[in-house]
């Protein structure tokens, strides 16, 4: 396991001497201090460090809050492609509004903070490449839950088109009660309405937001884990497919399986995990080995400009689908591994062909490579399906000497296969939303690209020379968001501004101002600025490391614990954390 390590010399060693204290500190004391503060009975306005690491000064709130607005508009709008300068404005907006009112709120049932629960839920939508206006209603969607504004207030500090979001996730997540019994008919006819009558954006939030719940369920009574994993596999489940969102959906699935069905679902878990040698995922040695072949090949190179293979395990609720409703045995489950190679031909006026070219070839490669078995092979190249689905299907045998395993199927198609077969028409995701109407499929992908479009139009979110993810610095859009008269630095005047809109006092912005303005002329540079985002970005990278190792180490030393001091503590230390 990779440790990091911490020392002085990774901070920077420019001086800066304070004009209300004779204490000359280094900028490394200083960025110590906002992130390694130590308590004390009265509010310092400098440091007082004997060495960088023995700082003493009291962290002000203002200076909190900057720092989880900072961390979290950068690791948000870092996830997303395309970001325009009203979609930024919009979430860092939100983020403002949102971030004083959640700190400030009691823990939630599953006993997190809201504002740890709204970033995870804000997280998975700009994974999702949803627009600001859904990311900043799933934030907001929190704030309303702990009654800290009205819909009325969201719709006039923010807009009407992301209060219009928040209210119709509302309604989306009420809509499962208009029936008494979630039989398969009563299911599919919600399900249609659903897509018929509400906002495509707002169905998927809701979505997330059911997935936040699926995996914080633990602390609910078994009785009501049930009855919620019975409405996320009837209905949310098939949605998430239908518009999409396919990994949504899978894990939906398997959250749902887990805890209706527990044991059947320990079972399929145990032996999936079997799959893979010394705690190594067979599945990444696998991708591994077939793209460094891929790219060895020189007829195939000649065709393509890039080439990307993905690879999955079989979901676990799909896994028990064939050995108990299709009665195989486990040896008989032949897509538990499986790779998918996406081939992007090189543009020209033959790109068609060349593309179909290489997905053969690569046909060729993977024969040369694992024991193909014929009768698993489907060309929907050459013969393709009635909604116009094309992959090249196979399925070959990757058992070791000594060591049998299922058969592997691997998909061979080229970039603009892949986006009809994903996001498509042709989706088999709408099948497995129960809608094999291709009239019924193709409304609603009318209604779902019209609902991205509209919303792209208005928040201006298109790509263009001079606002691409490529080659932009993401700090520099929240330097610009603070530099409210854009002359190149942020001055005292506005930092206290969005400190006193974060709900801190004003006096803070001073204290912040001291310690980051190396220079002191009394302003912060964008070098400035910087400087102190790179220290945000360290400090939530430790907080990832931490949730790693814990997980990792709860595995290693997992013991009963009869005192229960270990929970006890992990109660306290959590609130103190909340606290701070």
């Amino acid at each position: 396991m990779e440790l990091l390590h911490l020392h002085a010399s990774d901070f920077p060693t420019r001086h800066h001497f304070l004009s209300k204290t004779t204490t000359t500190t280094t900028t490394h004391q200083r960025l110590l201090s906002l992130f390694f503060p130590t308590r004390t009975t009265t509010r310092l306005t400098a440091l007082r460090c004997s060495s960088p690491k023995a700082c003493t000064v009291e962290l002000p709130g203002g200076e909190k809050m900057v720092i989880k607005l900072v961390g979290a508009f950068n690791d948000l709008t870092e996830r997303m492609k395309v970001l325009s300068t009203s979609s930024s404005g919009l979430l860092f907006k939100s983020l403002k509004l949102s971030i004083p009112v959640l700190q400030a709120s009691p823990l939630t049932p599953d006993g997190r903070s809201p504002l740890s629960k709204a970033l995870s839920i804000a997280v998975l939508l700009a994974d999702l490449q949803m627009d600001a206006e859904v990311i900043s209603a799933g934030i907001l969607r929190e704030v309303l839950e702990v009654r800290g504004l009205s819909l009325h207030e969201i719709r006039n500090q923010i807009g009407s088109s992301t209060a219009h979001l928040v209210h119709e996730s509302l309604r989306v997540d009420s809509f499962a009660s208009r029936v008494d019994i979630l039989d398969d008919e009563n299911a599919a006819t919600l399900r249609k309405f659903c897509l018929t009558y509400y906002d495509i954006r707002a169905l998927i939030l809701d979505l997330v937001l059911k997935l936040d719940m699926m995996r914080h369920i633990g602390h609910l009574p078994r009785y009501q884990q049930q009855i919620l994993s019975l409405q996320v596999m009837k209905i949310y489940a098939p949605l998430a497919y239908a518009v999409g969102t396919n990994y949504l959906s899978l894990e939906l699935e398997d959250l749902s399986f887990r805890y209706l069905f527990p044991y059947s679902y320990l079972y399929v878990d145990t032996w999936l995990r079997s799959q893979e040698t010394g705690g190594i995922s067979i599945i990444d040695v696998y991708m591994d080995k077939l793209l460094q072949s891929l790219k060895n090949d020189t007829l195939l190179t000649e065709l393509v400009e890039d080439i990307s293979v993905k690879g999955r395990y079989k979901s676990r609720y799909s896994t028990m689908k064939k050995l108990l409703k299709d009665g195989r045995r486990p040896e008989d489950v032949n897509d538990v591994l499986g790779l998918r190679v996406v081939l992007n031909p090189k543009p020209g006026s033959n790109a068609l062909e060349d593309g179909k070219r290489a997905c053969y070839r690569a046909h060729e490669i993977i024969q040369s490579m694992w024991k193909e078995i014929p009768s698993r092979t489907k060309d929907y190249i050459a013969r393709p399906k009635g909604n116009g689905y094309e992959s090249l299907h196979m399925a070959v045998d990757v058992s070791d000497i000594g060591r049998t395993r299922p058969l592997m199927e691997i998909q061979i198609r080229t970039t603009e296969m892949d986006r009809l077969a994903v996001g498509g028409v042709a989706s088999h995701s709408l099948y497995k939303a129960g809608l094999t109407d291709p009239e019924e499929a193709k409304r609603l992908k009318t209604i779902m690209v019209a609902a991205a479009e509209l919303a792209a139009l208005r928040l201006k979110d298109f790509p263009n020379a001079n606002h691409k993810g490529v080659g932009f610095d993401q700090r520099d859009r929240v330097f610009r968001l603070l530099d409210k008269n854009g002359d190149g630095k942020i001055s005292i005047e506005e930092l206290t501004e969005v400190i006193e809109e974060l709900g801190a006092p004003g006096e803070d912005a001073h204290d912040m101002m001291l310690l980051l303005d190396a220079n002191s002329d009394g302003s912060l540079s964008s070098d400035e600025f910087h400087m102190f985002q790179k220290q945000v970005e360290m400090v939530r990278s430790l907080e990832d490391r931490d949730d790693e190792y814990k997980k990792i180490l709860d595995e290693k030393l997992h013991m009963a614990d009869e005192s229960g001091l270990i929970q006890v503590f992990n109660k306290e230390f959590g609130n103190r954390l909340v606290s701070q």
